[in-house]
Formats: C-alpha cells, structure tokens, sequence
C-alpha cells in the first residue's frame, strides 16, 4: 500500500487520500483538530508542524516505521515545512528554497526581477519615511502590505504621500493584537511597499506536471477595496487577453522553479499586460476549488494526494469547463449577532451549490477589514458566468444578518 503523509489541513483531504487506496499519515497542530480528523487518519501526529527543530525527528521516525513517499499539504503556513520534509528525504517535490519563494512576497518580487517575467518594484520598509521616498521615486499610488501574511490582512492601497503614515500606523497597530484569526501561524512582522498594478484582477488556479503547467481555470475576482467581494469562473476575456494570461502565469511558475502539483496565483491585467500580484504553491482558498470542481468536473484536492503516485490521469494544457460556477460574500453590521434571516429561500433555489455561513448567534462582527471578517458565502451554478453571478447576488441579497451593537461598537 503507498503511503502519504498529510500536513495540515481539511478532513475531506484526507478522506479522499483513503478513497484513492493511500495509507493516510496526519501531522495536524493541536489547535487545528476538526471532528474526523481522528477517523480520516491511520496514524496521527499532533504537534506544532511550524517548528522545524520539533517535528524533523518526528518525521525521520515516521518515515522509518511507515515509508510514506509523498508528503503534501494544501495549507499556506505549512508549505516551507513540506518542502523541508522533501529536501529531508528527497521525496523529490518541491523543495523548501521554491516553498519559501512563494510565501516571501518580497522574495518573490526580487527572484522575478532577475529574470524574463514582468514584474513591479518592491522594497521591504521600516518606517514610513521609507514609504514615502518610494512613492516619490516610484509614483502614487502604491501597496503596503505585510510580506508573508495572508486573507488581505494588512494590505493598505496608499493613494498619495498623505495617507503614509495612517497606512503605517494601521498595519503595524496589527502587531500588538492577540484576536486576529490564525495570528499564531501569520504574525505581522516584516513590511514591504510595492508599485500598484491597475486593471482587472483574476486569479489562475493550475496543476503542474513535471514543469507542465495545466491551466486549469482563470477565475475573475471581485474586491471591496482590498476584501475579496466574489469570484466567478470561468473569467470572461477576450481570446488575447486569455492568451496572454496563460503564457504569463506558465512563464512565471517556471521562473519560480514549480514543477509539481497545484498552484493559486493572483495577477492583475495591467494596461501593459498581465503582472502578478501574488501566487502560491497550495490550492486557492475562498472556495474557489468547489467551484473548479463544479464547472471543469476537476478535484484539484483530489489530484493534489493522488498526482505524486500517478492514481488519475494528467490533466490538458487548458480543460474545457461544463457550466459556470460562482460564489458571493455575505458581510454584517458590526455588532452582536442576534440571528440570520432568509436561508429558506436559498436553500431551495435550484442553482445552490452550497449556503456556507460563518457566523452564529452571539457572535461578535467588526468592520470588514481583511478576509476573515467576512460573514458567511453563498456558491451557485450556472449557464455560463454572467448567470452564476447574477444568482449569487440574488441569493446573497436574501440573507441577513441580524445585529445589534455591542457595549464597545
């Protein structure tokens, strides 16, 4: 029996390892243990997985006792840990140097300015003198953003030299909270600036073969000033702009040295073409793979533990989706949650894929700064994606979430 080795992650991840007939080890940190997880497993391994020095005896115990040959994880903060479990072993993925390039976002600035693909200046900045002299050399606006952070948080879009320091005075106020969600795994500390990409936004989710780049779907991405609105897929461009697209996110994926597995890689199509804003070597969050899912009929969690043991066949340069798929976020008032109206309606509409609210009674909403103070989302099938779009924003127009201000809103 082949035997993989799960870092982190979702209960279905590893339910759909054992589908595939793999032995399924879990390494999961306690404070990310979800019901199933136990039952999922055939053997378990609860410890910090972000502390190197602890889990690597631990992972040369497991090798010797199990022989896993593929280790895998879908987790942004756990991604340099699997490629140092692979440089370890010499499992032969991706490697801890490539792991890190793609959670550095300067790092992945600095690599992509020595070669071929395009790219924008970026700095990293301790102080917002620094922020300023790099708008007046680079022009307004600009981005401030934390270096390997995650869910938009902290990302500050600066207009003009007059908002650098509220900018500054916000993002690094983020340091001293202890109630951001999953601030252990993606402390605020180091900064960079970087030059603002205008145009549309999209995102490309890909699974690679043996540095064969599989485009899977190009998703179009909706914001509320930096928190992502919704996502429909497939993106609606013009045979150029597609074109040019998929020959840049291939072209960068080769630079950033990816050769196996699943990609989530964010760009911008600027008016000089496509630039990338940020990508990752882990499948995309948002929900965005139930909608690959729903429209290309393409587990990419599935093909992320089955690829490294060959189990289902490679998917083509660029698959043909069967419908549209999109989703919706659903937002509150600030305040305490006092109920959630109109779910009846949704759960019955035809075109539902699923109603995901992330909010219950008593529980406390602020202002929607970054991804994770969201309130809920709502996925939905279609035609094609004009229609996908259009039924989320129906259904999500149905739901309410009912508040009422709290002692310190």
């Amino acid at each position: 029996m082949e035997t993989i080795l799960i870092v982190g992650g979702r209960v279905e991840t590893l339910v759909k390892a054992r589908e595939l007939g793999l032995r399924v080890l879990f390494m999961q940190h306690r404070d990310r243990m979800l019901p199933g997880h136990v039952e999922a497993a055939d053997a378990l391994f609860m410890v910090d997985y972000t502390d190197w020095n602890l889990i690597r005896p631990i992972v040369l115990a497991a090798h010797a006792s199990y022989g896993f040959t593929a280790v895998v994880s879908l987790g942004e903060q756990v991604m340099e840990t699997v490629g140092r479990i692979n440089d370890l072993l010499g499992l032969g993925g991706t490697s801890y140097e490539v792991a890190a390039r793609f959670k550095d976002k300067l790092a992945m600035r600095a690599h992509l300015a020595e070669s071929s693909v395009a790219t924008v200046a970026a700095e990293q900045v301790d102080a917002p003198e620094q922020v300023r002299d790099f708008g007046r050399r680079h022009g307004f606006p600009i981005v401030l953003k934390p270096i390997d952070n995650t869910a938009s948080r902290g990302v500050q879009i600066i207009e003009q030299e007059e908002g650098v320091l509220a900018a500054w005075q916000a993002v690094t106020a983020l340091r001293t909270r202890d109630d951001l969600i999953l601030g252990q795994f993606f402390p605020v500390g180091r900064m960079l600036v970087e030059q603002y990409i205008a145009g549309p936004e999209y995102s490309v989710e890909t699974f690679s073969f043996g540095g064969r780049h599989s485009v899977v779907a190009i998703t179009e991405k909706y914001t509320d000033g930096v928190v992502e609105a919704a996502h429909a897929l497939p993106a609606r461009l013009t045979d150029a702009d597609e074109t040019a697209v998929v020959a840049y996110v291939r072209s960068f994926l080769t630079a950033m040295g990816l050769r196996e597995g699943v990609a989530h890689t964010e760009i911008k199509l600027s008016p000089g073409g496509p630039v990338v804003i940020e990508s990752h070597d882990r499948i995309a969050g948002e929900r965005i793979p139930d909608l690959v899912r729903d429209a290309y009929e393409i587990d990419l969690e599935q093909y992320a533990v089955a690829s490294p043991f060959g189990l289902l066949p490679e998917l083509p340069d660029r698959p043909e989706p069967l419908r549209a798929a999109a989703t919706r976020f659903i937002n509150a008032e600030p305040g305490i949650v006092t109920g959630i109206a109109g779910t009846e309606d949704v759960l019955s509409h035809p075109a539902l894929i699923e109603l995901d609210m992330f909010v219950k009674e008593g529980d406390r909403r602020v202002p929607v700064t970054d991804n994770f103070e969201r309130s809920g989302q709502v996925l939905a099938t279609g035609v094609d994606t004009a229609a996908a779009l259009e039924t989320c924003d129906l259904l999500a127009g149905k739901i309410a979430v009912l508040t009422t201000p709290g002692a310190s809103d």
